[in-house]
């Protein structure tokens, strides 16, 4: 398997398990996502984009990683450029780091939904700020490897057909989910969370570090 970690330009924190996911990996920055490279002690083998978010004042090491430069005027992100240089370069599992916006919603809501095209085309995908993570289910069971008391919810990307919740506060059993329901959100693990979907997309969204108080 090879893994690819794309530094896309949404927020992200530093964490123990962000560094395991990412560790050994090859790296992709998109534009502004570059700036996570410091943060992540990481140098990307790419950049790509329009350059037109570029940070001030980076480092020699970064300010020289090979650029593949696209214009401005684009009918792709420069996040979605990125993904499609990984593919190019053998990826078959994708860490999307920096994949839930900042002052981009709709950027956010595309990762989401490119993540699932990813995952129906058999590449492994995880999303993640490092203090919140997604990832694609489709048909089928996975399991997940998150501490008890994490919160996660299944954010429905259709109407759900036969979805299964074990290891959870809310268990379901086989149940069918509208599209735009509030069922399953804001759910917690107990045990091992497993998550089976018969007919449907979704993505699991998941909060592995205790969110600030409000």
């Amino acid at each position: 398997m090879s893994t690819f970690t794309i530094l896309l330009g949404g927020d992200l924190i530093r964490t123990p398990r962000l560094d395991r996911q990412v560790e050994g990996s090859r790296v992709i920055a998109a534009d502004a996502g570059i700036g996570h490279a410091r943060l992540l002690s990481l140098v990307p083998e790419l950049w790509v984009g329009d350059f037109d978010s570029v940070p001030a004042n980076l480092p020699d090491d970064l300010a020289t990683v090979p650029r593949r430069t696209f214009p401005a005027e684009k009918d792709k992100t420069d996040g979605e450029l990125a993904i499609a240089a990984a593919l190019e370069l053998g990826a078959t599992s994708l860490v999307l780091a920096g994949a839930f916006g900042g002052k981009r919603a709709d950027h956010a809501f595309l990762h989401l939904a490119l993540a699932l095209r990813l995952a129906e085309a058999r590449t492994d995908v995880l999303l993640t700020s490092g203090a919140q993570e997604g990832v694609p289910l489709l048909h089928g069971k996975a399991g997940f490897d998150y501490a008890d008391g994490t919160l996660f919810s299944v954010l429905g990307f259709s109407q759900l057909a036969g979805l299964t919740v074990t290891g959870a506060k809310w268990p379901l059993n086989h149940v069918g989910v509208a599209f735009g329901s509030s069922l399953t959100i804001s759910n917690e693990v107990r045990g091992r969370l497993e998550i089976a979907l018969g007919h449907g997309r979704a993505i699991l969204l998941a909060h592995p570090y205790p969110l600030p108080e409000s």
